[in-house]
């Protein structure tokens, strides 16, 4: 296999395209099981080359600081809190230019790999606003005031950066910009990782025991993750994130998470125990942290949290979350390894606990009770496979009317055209659906694509995700920015005719209940049809169909 070739399926793609909906996701969920997406392996080198420049450029903004120290000398300052300041308001910045989270091919974006500042910069892209109707900030698509927010927030963070020691001052600006973006479009506001980094930053500018305050911040990300995969779910994202790995690329081990490769592609127990493992050591890292006595060296918290890390990472998930990984890692070494002795309790003043109280206890708890109103990032429900997500149908050729739409990228199809022939672009973009359709929530769509459409052969398939990529410039596994307020406003620039465009929406599984919610929807005529899926009937099905 060349730099660039990806994995061919076996089968062939432009013949497999004109099936039926139950014999095309057999196919592709089969090849999926054995090869993953099929990721070439200069994919997987642009990543590590992204990491490294990630590392580097914080580096070099640390090096402007003489209380650190040059390069050379980073073993003496890596850890120091100016060093970790730098690293967060770095970490921001990174994400929010779109450098980071749902970059690149594992996130269907390949010419150009990235979107955010391409789109946050340009006027008349598309946006989500928080009140569409909001004066000056509202409308559906990008004026000079979101241009100048989003440029005002670069610059902050790039004074920050560059000040040799930054003083509260320096981070009110970034604190005051990132909710006031989000209010002018949520896109921004969750590229930014605002759950994680902006959080932080309002610690750095108003708490004067900020590594208490960020210590609560890193534990709360770890409780939550752990929590939000106690359901059925997680055990099917071991299943596909294990079939894609790079290192995990034995047909041996990938046939043996699944019951019986290749009739039933539900999870194995193996693959279950290692959900379970999975979930256990991601809620014992911040127990151990919290049991570690106070000064002590949190040694035990320290190696589940590489294991935890470790093992994410090295499977280079869809989405790529690589450079919150690294900073999450990193937030462990500098936050209770290198402070052992600041405790918890020292977080005053009042109005700051109150804050975290909000954001890392009621948001979270609401987003996992009630999922449909909060983004999955804000829950902190990270990969746990309980996402919302949609399926967007284009018919014939109808998806060339998003052309209209202001942006830097086309349609994936001629994204991918300048690499590969035809048949490799069906074959590689194909197999999105079987990554949607692995997961528990994805055996939803046979039940559901018939509802929305007579014969899928007419439709082009096209997961939101891609769609969320081209339109607004940025997307990371939020089905919330793909839903009816973008649906709404791709329709008011493209105006597909009826029946052109159907959408389906499915929303996450609450806590604690037993069913998950869809709807079905018209471009143009609206709703057509809405239910519950009872997540028993699901476990029960293959991912193209009926139980086995």
């Amino acid at each position: 296999m060349s730099f660039l070739a990806p994995t061919p399926p076996p089968y062939d793609p432009l013949a497999w395209a004109k099936l039926p909906l139950p014999e095309r996701a057999r196919m592709v969920c089969e090849a999926w099981s054995i090869q993953g997406y099929g990721t070439p392996l200069g994919v997987f080198v642009f990543y590590a080359l992204k990491v490294a420049l990630y590392v580097g450029v914080w580096i070099a903004f640390c090096s402007v600081s003489p209380a650190l120290g040059p390069p050379s000398a980073i073993a003496a300052w890596w850890l120091h809190p100016l060093a970790f300041q730098k690293a967060i308001v770095w970490s921001l910045l990174f994400e929010v230019l779109g450098l980071g989270c749902g970059s690149g091919p594992l996130t269907g974006r390949y010419a150009p790999p990235v979107g955010g500042f391409l789109y946050f910069l340009r006027p008349g892209t598309t946006k989500l606003p928080l009140v569409p109707k909001l004066p000056l900030l509202g409308g559906r698509t990008r004026g000079a005031i979101d241009v100048l927010l989003y440029a005002a927030l670069l610059i902050a963070c790039v004074r920050a950066l560059l000040a040799p020691l930054p003083a509260p001052a320096d981070f009110l600006p970034i604190a005051a910009l990132v909710p006031l973006l989000g209010v002018a479009d949520k896109t921004i506001f969750l590229a930014a990782r605002a759950e994680h980094y902006w959080v932080t930053v309002l610690c750095f500018a108003f708490a004067p025991s900020w590594i208490a305050c960020a210590k609560a911040v890193q534990l709360a990300l770890w409780f939550w993750a752990g929590f939000s995969k106690l359901n059925h779910h997680f055990p099917t994202v071991v299943c596909v994130m294990t079939s894609n790995g790079p290192f995990t690329r034995f047909p041996w081990l990938r046939r043996r998470m699944y019951r019986s490769y290749p009739h039933d592609l539900r999870p194995s127990a193996l693959a279950t125990a290692m959900a379970h493992v999975g979930t256990a050591l991601e809620l014992g890292v911040p127990l151990a942290f919290l049991l570690t006595p106070l000064g002590a060296t949190p040694l035990v918290a320290i190696v589940l949290m590489l294991l935890l890390h470790g093992f994410i990472t090295s499977n280079v998930p869809m989405g790529v979350p690589i450079e919150w990984n690294v900073a999450v890692v990193y937030g462990g070494f500098a936050l209770f390894w290198a402070h052992p002795d600041v405790s918890l309790m020292t977080m005053a003043p009042p109005a700051i606990l109150i804050f975290l109280l909000v954001m890392l206890v009621a948001l979270p708890l609401a987003g996992n009770l009630v999922p449909e109103s909060l983004s999955f990032l804000l829950a902190m429900r990270y990969y746990a496979g309980n996402w919302a997500y949609s399926i967007w149908l284009f018919r014939g050729e109808a998806y060339r009317k998003l052309d209209r739409l202001v942006g830097s990228s086309r349609w994936v199809y001629e994204q991918l055209a300048r690499f590969y022939d035809p048949a490799t672009v069906v074959g590689l973009f194909g197999k999105v659906m079987a990554f949607r359709m692995m997961h528990l929530h994805g055996r939803a769509l046979p039940i559901l694509v018939p509802k929305a459409v007579d014969r899928l052969e007419d439709y082009e398939w096209c997961d939101g995700e891609i769609v969320a990529g081209l339109a607004l410039g940025w997307n990371f596994g939020d089905g919330h920015l793909h839903s009816e307020q973008l649906l709404a406003a791709i329709q008011e620039q493209c105006s597909f005719e009826a029946g052109e465009l159907r959408c389906i929406f499915v929303e996450s599984q609450p806590a604690f209940r037993s069913t998950l919610a869809y709807r079905i929807v018209d471009a143009k005529t609206g709703a057509l049809d809405a239910g519950r899926l009872s997540i028993a009937e699901l476990r029960a099905r293959q991912p193209w169909g009926p139980p086995a």
